[in-house]
């Protein structure tokens, strides 16, 4: 299993990053966590452009969904013409969303695309890949994910504040996908986001191997949320999550 991290910037599309969204691939399957805005472009240089068999949506923010209305124009209008529909796993109402998103009442609509179904708490299996989902803390319908492949896992937070799911996720994960929005400090909104310490914290709590830390908003300093992590009580490898950034699993 290897994972290539597309985008990590939190909120919106930074300098060196687009917004969320990771690669997963195993036995010659693609299949991506998330498709902010922004992602598509930068996805070019890790897959063909119509090389996709599935996407995980963990909820309908733009910055983590928003590429699709440019994936949907790849699939409508190909030279080759339409393509096959791509298994879409998402919340509630995200056709829906990403129609009124993409605003072209007289074009094909997202599911000419794509086939969505309804994402739940459990676990399914997505072409080679056991992917469990677990309600995270965040304001809108939100999903963290862990994906599993020949005994390695990747976690993938989403977005979330304080959360005990994320815990019993990310248990003994080789790498935590881990957001940290949130410089630390007195204050901190609860129920949206994590800080870097928090992050860690979650980390020591599950006993994952490696944390990256990503959803980064650009107007943080990333060395200050490194900083702050560094305070969580993680023991293991830890970094920053960069756009490029490739995670072999063997």
């Amino acid at each position: 299993m290897k994972l290539t991290i597309i985008g990590c910037s939190g909120s919106f599309p930074g300098p060196e990053s687009p917004s969320s969204c990771y690669l997963l691939e195993a036995e010659g399957f693609r299949m991506l966590l998330d498709f902010g805005n922004g992602s598509l472009g930068v996805l070019q240089r890790y897959a063909g452009i119509y090389d996709v068999d599935a996407i995980c949506l963990s909820h309908l923010h733009a910055d983590h969904c928003l590429d699709m209305c440019s994936y949907h124009v790849v699939r409508t209008y190909s030279p080759a013409g339409p393509l096959p529909r791509v298994p879409v796993h998402a919340p509630a109402g995200a056709a829906q969303r990403l129609n009124a998103a993409y605003g072209m009442p007289d074009e094909p609509v997202m599911e000419k695309s794509f086939d969505f179904a309804r994402l739940s708490p459990g676990t399914r299996e997505i072409g080679p890949f056991e992917v469990t989902a677990a309600p995270m803390n965040h304001p809108v319908e939100t999903y963290g994910f862990r994906v599993t492949h020949g005994g390695r896992s990747v976690a993938y937070s989403a977005d979330t504040g304080e959360s005990v799911e994320l815990v019993k996720l990310a248990h003994d994960a080789d790498v935590l996908l881990c957001e940290a929005s949130f410089v630390d400090g007195p204050g901190l909104t609860p129920g949206l986001h994590l800080s870097g310490r928090q992050a860690a914290e979650h980390a020591a709590r599950a006993g994952a191997h490696t944390l990256v830390l990503t959803h980064l908003v650009p107007w943080n300093d990333q060395k200050r949320v490194l900083d702050d992590a560094s305070r969580g009580g993680f023991a293991g490898r830890m970094e920053l999550a960069r756009s490029g950034a490739v995670y072999d699993l063997g």
